[in-house]
């Protein structure tokens, strides 16, 4: 079994990193980061303009109808620049709920608009804090009219479109089911939240009798939910190892250049250690990446597991190594002048997004003790 990427992807790969390191500099994302803005809709219109976007999307909604291997290892080099566009919340999944679940009618309004860039969208699942479950979604939809509070809802403030999650009726996870919600329609009101990261935005949106559009089958929200959150966990993933090498990199340069008692630091064997420990997680992190690309290219039996340990073991390394960045970089890696805090803050961001490390900690042992047991049986 051959887990690498083919030549071409390898070739995808550096033409995205090319345009990144010219358009996506530290100093771009710090103008995201201290300006009023979302996101930077030049540099997403650039990675549109590329076929970036579209990547995984077929040709017919106006993408480059590729695969979602290809989809990967764009995602690993927006984690490395750490790209400060709603790429996430749009492509890995909205635009996926939408390829799974959407009417051709669904597919033909909004993924064209995806793929172009020229619309950003979300999916509004979360309501409050702790691992969400079926019972604790108490956002309901009634004659097509959607009530309650989403927060937080990544992009929210930004996007045009969100996929939410909502009780349509009833209770459990067969109540849930999934709708389309124009955000600049009626019944919407938004409030941006303030975050460890404000280059990924997140909002607090209320629902007051927005139309609602139903995607998908009544009371299949759950489990669609359920699909494409492993698909995105994956994606996820691949940034955080862009991330994890990025912050990696920066800390050997450093350890390279600065000099102490007449000798570069990265001959001290405490930044050796450190240095060396970096490097194993992040390489741990690539090897089950690769495995979860794998299962989400072949749509293999593994894929929720695989899926699961992917997520854990990427935000374990890009957490590990942002911080471990700060501290090669001693004194000097705490202030704003470097750029070390900002791979800290994007790593602290990542590991909240599509729910918490102890959650997927939680889903892996789930996962892996039902396979045991059906072995067994």
């Amino acid at each position: 079994m051959n887990l690498d990427f083919s030549e071409e992807q390898k070739a995808l790969k550096d033409q995205v990193r090319r345009f990144l390191d010219a358009r996506c500099t530290p100093a771009a994302v710090r103008a995201v980061l201290e300006g009023p803005q979302p996101f930077d809709r030049a540099l997403y219109e650039g990675l549109a303009a590329l076929g970036v976007l579209g990547a995984a999307i077929p040709e017919e909604y106006g993408g480059v109808g590729l695969s979602h291997l290809e989809l990967c290892v764009v995602a690993e080099e927006l984690g490395r620049a750490l790209a400060p566009v709603p790429a996430a919340s749009s492509i890995y999944l909205a635009a996926e709920f939408l390829l799974q679940a959407g009417t051709e009618a669904q597919k033909r309004a909004w993924l064209p608009l995806l793929a172009s860039g020229k619309a950003v969208a979300t999916f509004a699942f979360a309501e409050g804090q702790g691992r969400m479950t079926p019972d604790k979604v108490q956002a309901v939809v009634a004659d097509g009219r959607l009530s309650g509070v989403k927060s937080p809802v990544p992009d929210g403030d930004a996007a045009d479109m969100a996929v939410v999650l909502a009780r349509s009726g009833g209770s459990g996870a067969g109540a849930l089911s999934l709708f389309v919600v124009d955000l600049a329609g009626p019944g919407v009101s938004r409030e941006t939240l303030s975050t460890i990261d404000p280059t990924r935005s997140q909002a607090r949106i209320t629902f007051d009798g927005a139309p609602a559009e139903p995607l998908g089958g009544s009371g299949d929200g759950w489990h669609i939910t359920t699909q494409v959150m492993d698909r995105a966990a994956i994606l996820m993933a691949f940034e955080q190892v862009g991330g994890a090498d990025r912050a990696l990199e920066m800390a050997r340069d450093y350890a390279l250049d600065r000099m102490a008692f007449g000798r570069p630091i990265g001959s001290f064997q405490a930044i050796k250690h450190m240095l060396a420990d970096m490097y194993v997680s992040a390489t741990l992190a690539r090897s089950n990446c690769y495995y979860a690309a794998w299962a989400l290219a072949s749509g293999a039996v593994e894929l929720p597991v695989a899926a699961a340990t992917a997520r854990v073991s990427a935000t374990t390394a890009f957490q590990h190594c942002a911080k471990n960045n700060i501290q090669v970089h001693g004194g000097m890696g705490f202030t704003w002048a470097f750029d070390c805090h900002l791979f800290y803050r994007r790593s602290n961001a990542l590991a909240l997004a599509l729910g918490s490390l102890s959650t997927w900690e939680s889903l892996l042992i789930e996962r892996m003790s039902a396979g045991n047991i059906n072995a067994a049986a």
